[in-house]
């Protein structure tokens, strides 16, 4: 029996080729959008990256910042229990800044540390405020009594990472005993200065000392805390 062929211009030829055509460009466009798909999320991680290292650094130069005002005041006269950390920002138990007669004692005022008050980037911590302690002793800093610290309470802990490892930590920093972030109980102030037997830190977790700044996760509560030491001792 003969076998019947169509001719190319058939409207069946033409339509099974559109059909064709057609699968070809369908498979071409989803492999473009599945590329760029990827590549987006790829970018949205690496602005991410960028971000927290920025936020990292801004934290880092804030605490330069406390640290200058600190040493402004001991520069002027006053001793380390004078300091105080007044602001109508900042929590009530560090004091009235308005009815302080003499500011120069201050960090945040412009007679004395002329530090600006700054609340923590979004995004680096659960929104607590900086906290400022004598309650710990840091890893071959001064003596064994407590330093003068600034804390930055819960922070993640991606900007653990990102702080420790630059300033060269093989390791999470630890600490197991009070925690270098005290709570409302040992901010500084009149009342609550530095004790006679001071927190300490796990030591041997600290392989880059002196340390007087960095992140440490305090195993009580598996918090992360950022610290500065803003006055050795």
């Amino acid at each position: 029996m003969a076998r019947t062929f169509l001719p190319l211009s058939s409207p069946r030829h033409r339509e099974s080729g559109n059909i064709i055509f057609m699968i070809l460009l369908a498979i071409v466009l989803i492999g473009a959008l599945t590329a760029a798909l990827h590549g987006s999320s790829q970018t949205s991680n690496n602005i991410d990256r960028e971000t927290l290292i920025i936020r990292v650094s801004e934290v880092k130069r804030y605490a330069s910042e406390l640290e200058r005002g600190v040493a402004y005041i001991i520069q002027g006269g006053h001793s380390e229990a004078d300091i105080r950390f007044a602001s109508p920002d900042a929590d009530a138990d560090y004091g009235d800044l308005s009815s302080d007669t003499d500011k120069t004692d201050q960090v945040f005022d412009s007679s004395g540390g002329a530090a600006r008050y700054r609340l923590p980037p979004d995004g680096v911590n659960d929104g607590s405020k900086w906290e400022f302690y004598g309650q710990t002793a840091l890893p071959n800093v001064g003596t064994d009594a407590a330093e003068l610290v600034a804390v930055l309470p819960n922070v993640t802990s991606d900007f653990c990472t990102v702080v420790n490892n630059g300033i060269g930590y093989s390791a999470q920093p630890t600490d197991s005993s009070d925690c270098v972030s005290y709570g409302a109980s040992g901010r500084f102030d009149d009342g609550t200065q530095f004790p006679a037997t001071p927190n300490t830190v796990d030591t041997a977790t600290f392989s880059v000392t002196p340390a007087l700044e960095g992140c440490v996760k305090c195993t009580a509560d598996g918090s992360y805390n950022y610290f500065r030491v803003l006055l050795a001792r």
